[in-house]
């Protein structure tokens, strides 16, 4: 480990706080100084594994690291996300950035009153992918754009308990729902108008169908599901020139762009990784940054109320709220 390593204060130590500690402390670049968990016990067990020490005061904690990382579920990301701005200290925070559009835009409000970086944990655009695939539709690569399909089906139930569980903001739209709707945005911009049909189970959204209505005329269709095991991840967005198409989007390793008969012109390649963000997200804090220029405040904020508005049209409304 080198004396450079960006140190970071984990907050959370679920299900991705493991594979994303042991990812960029391999790197040799970042380190875990410090951890917090609802679990003293656990912050510990985390601590010993990857590094730092673990603490009950969030406070404290943020003061042995250079930035902080939040990795806790949904609801209780804004209070996190506030102390670590009233510490000074710069945050990561994974997305969605918090439950509801109010707190989002109230947060980076207050950071910039501080003059303190926050930014989304919104991995795919971090990444060199996606990026691509912007390139190739704002430019014109694939002509003028005629339909975009996003069907993201994939039964991910298993993957933390908190997916469906209401107390926690689990559901499909918040979760899941978050990775298309911030890749149209970031392609298209922020719809003109927003419709969402949803399937609501045990106080938390399974399965939804959502229309984006674009400032061009132009609605594009999101097929959405964290239950039904379609296994489908992908992007196709037709041109009239040509087309791409995107499997696993939101963590893709390559896009084909094809010719209208199907045949492959050209296929990029770049892997989609946490380090990517990470490194990213580092080096912006170390500039002086106070907003990140690749995942800007207003991306996010714009994303937030986009899913704000599908939550009231499906009438979800969490139980803490």
């Amino acid at each position: 480990m080198t004396e450079s390593a960006f140190k970071w204060c984990f907050i959370g130590t679920g299900t991705l706080a493991r594979p994303v500690a042991r990812e960029i402390i391999d790197s040799g670049r970042h380190l875990v100084s410090a951890v917090v968990s609802r679990k003293i016990e656990n912050a510990a067990r985390f601590a010993a594994e990857f590094g730092g020490k673990a603490y009950e005061d969030p406070r404290e904690a943020m003061a042995q690291a250079d930035g902080v990382y939040i990795v806790t579920p949904h609801p209780s990301h804004a209070t996190y996300v506030k102390t670590a701005i009233e510490t000074g200290k710069p945050v990561l925070c994974e997305k969605p950035f918090t439950v509801r559009a109010r707190e989002t835009r109230e947060l980076f409000h207050l950071a910039r009153e501080k003059g303190v970086y926050i930014v989304e944990g919104m991995w795919t655009w971090f990444n060199p992918v996606a990026l691509q695939v912007r390139e190739w539709v704002t430019s014109g690569r694939i002509g003028t754009v005629e339909q975009v399909t996003t069907d993201m089906r994939v039964n991910v139930t298993h993957y933390a308990p908190r997916l469906t569980d209401p107390q926690l903001a689990g559901g499909a739209i918040l979760d899941s729902g978050v990775y298309p709707i911030t890749y149209l945005y970031r392609l298209f911009g922020k719809p003109v108008a927003v419709r969402c049909n949803g399937e609501i189970i045990g106080g938390v959204d399974l399965d939804d169908e959502i229309d984006l209505t674009f400032a061009n005329g132009q609605t594009h269709h999101i097929s959405l599901s964290i239950r039904e095991d379609a296994r489908k991840q992908y992007i196709r967005i037709t041109g009239t020139e040509a087309e791409v198409f995107v499997d696993n989007f939101h963590f893709a390793d390559h896009a084909d762009l094809l010719a209208k008969d199907g045949t492959l012109i050209q296929r990029f390649k770049g892997k989609t990784t946490m380090l990517n963000e990470f490194d990213r997200v580092a080096e912006e804090i170390r500039q002086g940054k106070t907003e990140s220029a690749i995942v800007p405040p207003q991306a996010t904020i714009d994303v937030m109320e986009i899913m704000d508005e599908c939550l009231n049209q499906i009438g979800l409304v969490y139980p803490f709220e």
